[in-house]
């Protein structure tokens, strides 16, 4: 049962064509290639559109995008040059203390029940960025053919989601996080000391807890943030490379 008003979610289906269009000339980026008789986009907007927890849908995608693809999205708006642009564009003018959903718009398994548990799960906290994260065994359990990038904590091995739930009061403070990371991306000692020695001793010794990163995180944001574990592997399945595309048109 969803204890909580239905929510915006935005799907952010900006970016340019990479290895995943190659066989699919129409597609304007990776959103838009098929995949099981429609484009990614798409297969993410109807598990939304079917979500009892999600009231208004807004697709972020170039201008160029097919209307067919986002009929199921109630309001359509400009992706930028960059993913933070595109994130600013979709929760402009939103209310800045309710929370939105933020799905990527490559998750081909994406159910209607993934969406719904993520969101009933991360409004019982009281926090402004909730990021999902899925367990490797559970995960095993019904698609160990499908691989994935997997980060072993104290807990277990995890690997993240694609739902994220962002209250926008903590837009800022994201994006500058964010500009902070891009910055540093080839400087590994300025990007380390982001986090703190001790949190990159503890990773590599493999005794790291989500609490330790969940009040790391909190601390370099400036707001509260958590980890949100998903019961459902259908909200990490994702399309990253074209060898993940020809697995799921192959099942």
């Amino acid at each position: 049962m969803i204890h909580t008003q239905p929510l915006t979610a935005i799907v952010l289906a900006g970016g340019q064509r990479d290895e995943v269009c190659r066989d699919d000339p129409a597609a304007i980026n990776k959103a838009f290639v098929h995949v099981g008789g429609a484009p990614l986009v798409t297969h993410a907007l109807r598990a939304l559109r079917e979500a009892a927890s999600i009231h208004t849908i807004i697709a972020v995608t170039p201008n160029a995008a097919p209307k067919d693809a986002l009929m199921l999205a109630d309001e359509r708006r400009e992706s930028g040059e960059r993913f933070q642009d595109s994130l600013a564009n979709g929760l402009q003018d939103l209310d800045a203390d309710t929370p939105v959903l933020l799905c990527a718009s490559d998750l081909p398994a994406l159910t209607p029940m993934a969406v719904d548990d993520f969101v009933e799960r991360a409004v019982q906290h009281d926090c402004d960025i909730a990021y999902g994260y899925l367990d490797q065994a559970l995960h095993d359990v019904h698609y160990p053919h499908i691989r994935h990038t997997w980060a072993r904590f104290r807990e277990g091995v995890f690997c993240g989601t694609g739902l994220c739930l962002i209250r926008p009061r903590a837009l800022p403070a994201l994006l500058q996080i964010m500009h902070v990371v891009t910055a540093a991306r080839k400087n590994p000692w300025r990007l380390a000391s982001l986090f703190g020695p001790k949190i990159l001793m503890h990773y590599a010794l493999g005794i790291l807890s989500i609490h330790e990163v969940e009040d790391r995180a909190s601390i370099i944001l400036g707001c509260r943030a958590r980890g949100i574990a998903s019961n459902f592997p259908e909200s990490a399945i994702n399309i990253d490379r074209y060898s993940d595309l020809q697995l799921h048109r192959n099942v």
